[in-house]
């Protein structure tokens, strides 16, 4: 039954998360009413549970109990799960829907709800075997199971719509092969789905339920990887805070410590769950890492490889009046990551077919550290010698690139451009590993003197792995497919 309310979750997520949100978003609203009511009915029977907002109460706790009062912590981290998720989610849904679903729904019946069932606990103390269902009368046990299991069934969506968004901000940071971006709102930027990364959630959340089997087991995993996910948070908001907001370093460093120390005192309490099952997510994240660097910093030396021996754009100018080369009407766009050199592209279709077009249009698609570019700073163009033009794209790392749009705003700033009359100039690369420092012929690669990041054979080997699967070029940047021309070159590092 599991495997089939998994599999039908995942399946449905083509639609999109505003159909999606739209179908579950009663159901979640039904789930949150009903945990308040039930919680506000036990506090009004044992009001004696509001004296827990004393602080004081957890301090006599740990110094009674000690290290095994730390260890608590790793069984109730579960209680503040979830939370998290919600900032996952902000490519999505931006700050002002999580903050008016948080602060107006969420928090307010998951606090009624916990105190309900302390209070529960205080008038009957054998509730504490199942406190949560024990607040339903009996004609209502099994309503609200039902209930439950379709809140726990729509709680996955927010992780899902959240690791979309995530994997998009990766790829557009570079941090990961191209994949198939679909958008699935035409006035909402941020509403995407990537059958990719549907289908290996989909296969990994199956093959954690063959592994589990049960509940008290994956939570073992789940705390590891929640306090693991808060501390890395803790961490970040000290950088954004330092190098974005300028706050004074004993600011951050005092709100920063006080944030850790809650993260570190949960993480401790959940280190016991590591040889049960907490082993997994670490595994995961270090898998990921490793994927997420190898791409990096194989696509760093790709460029280097690329650019060594580059000619710069200005000599090639002058060689071009000198030569004049024949010109063919229309219009070749040629993409490029430099601003300064010519693309080996250019070169190589030079070279082979010895013509150029009439106009000549060098594309620079540059992603920013920030979320959103606005309109005015989104495209630049600089009118060379020669029928040459140089245009430059900037987007932020929660946009997608779209090549037609980008020249739709050159035309606007000058370039003639028509649709029917560009050609696309694309490169396919061919990674090849030197052999003992020996270069094959016809190859490119990074000039001696380069500084070379540090990279072994084997994550060679997984780089080229996973450059062959990326998302063509084409296809992520929107470039209509009949009008591309594509040349090959070996690249050797």
């Amino acid at each position: 039954m599991s495997f089939v309310i998994l599999v039908g979750v995942f399946a449905v997520q083509r639609f999109g998360t505003a159909k999606v949100g739209a179908s579950f978003g009663p159901i979640m609203a039904i789930w949150f009413v009903a945990i308040a009511a039930l919680g506000a009915r036990e506090i009004a029977y044992e009001p004696r549970i509001l004296a827990a907002v004393n602080p004081w109460y957890a301090v006599r706790f740990f110094i009674a109990h000690g290290v095994m009062g730390g260890l608590v912590l790793g069984a109730v981290v579960l209680v503040i799960t979830g939370a998290e998720a919600l900032y996952a989610d902000m490519g999505h849904f931006g700050t002002r829907p999580i903050r008016i679903a948080w602060f107006l729904v969420v928090l307010p019946a998951l606090v009624l709800n916990y105190f309900g069932q302390g209070a529960i606990i205080l008038r009957d103390p054998t509730a504490a075997e199942n406190p949560f269902y024990r607040l339903a009368p009996g004609v209502l046990l099994w309503p609200l199971l039902a209930i439950a299991t379709l809140a726990a069934i729509v709680a996955s969506q927010a992780l899902i719509s959240g690791a979309f968004s995530l994997t998009q901000q990766s790829v557009q940071l570079g941090y990961s092969p191209r994949m198939t971006i679909v958008h699935t709102s035409k006035t909402e930027a941020g509403q995407i789905y990537i059958p990719e990364v549907n289908t290996l959630l989909m296969l990994g959340t199956l093959l954690l339920v063959l592994i589990f089997r049960d509940a008290t087991r994956l939570g073992h995993a789940y705390g590891i990887a929640v306090t693991g996910t808060m501390g890395i948070t803790t961490m970040l908001f000290y950088v954004v805070a330092r190098t974005q907001w300028h706050w004074t370093p004993w600011k951050i460093t005092a709100l920063t410590a006080a944030l850790l120390s809650i993260d570190v005192a949960f993480m401790l309490g959940n280190m016991v769950k590591i040889p049960h099952g907490g082993y997994i997510p670490i595994a995961i994240a270090l898998a990921v890492f490793v994927l997420m660097t190898t791409w990096k910093t194989g696509r760093k030396l790709l460029n280097i490889a690329l650019q060594g021996g580059a000619l710069p754009l200005d000599l090639f100018l002058d060689d071009v009046a000198r030569r004049k080369p024949h010109r063919v009407s229309g219009t070749a766009v040629f993409m490029t990551s430099s601003n300064d050199a010519v693309p080996v592209v250019l070169l190589h279709h030079l070279k082979h077919n010895k013509v150029l077009h009439d106009q000549v249009i060098l594309m620079s698609v540059v992603t920013r550290e920030v979320p959103e570019i606005s309109g005015e700073d989104r495209v630049s163009v600089e009118k060379l010698s020669h029928g040459f033009a140089r245009v430059t794209a900037r987007y932020g790392f929660m946009e997608q690139p779209n090549v037609p749009e980008i020249l739709q705003w050159a035309r606007e700033a000058g370039i003639k451009a028509r649709p029917n009359d560009t050609t696309f100039y694309l490169g396919r690369e061919r990674i090849i590993i030197s052999a003992n420092g020996e270069r094959k012929p016809g190859t490119r690669r990074a000039p001696d003197n380069a500084v070379l990041p540090n990279m072994t054979r084997w994550r060679k080997k997984l780089f080229i792995v996973m450059s062959r699967n990326a998302r063509s070029a084409t296809e992520f940047f929107a470039i209509p497919p009949n009008r591309v021309v594509e040349l090959g070159a070996q690249v050797e590092f």
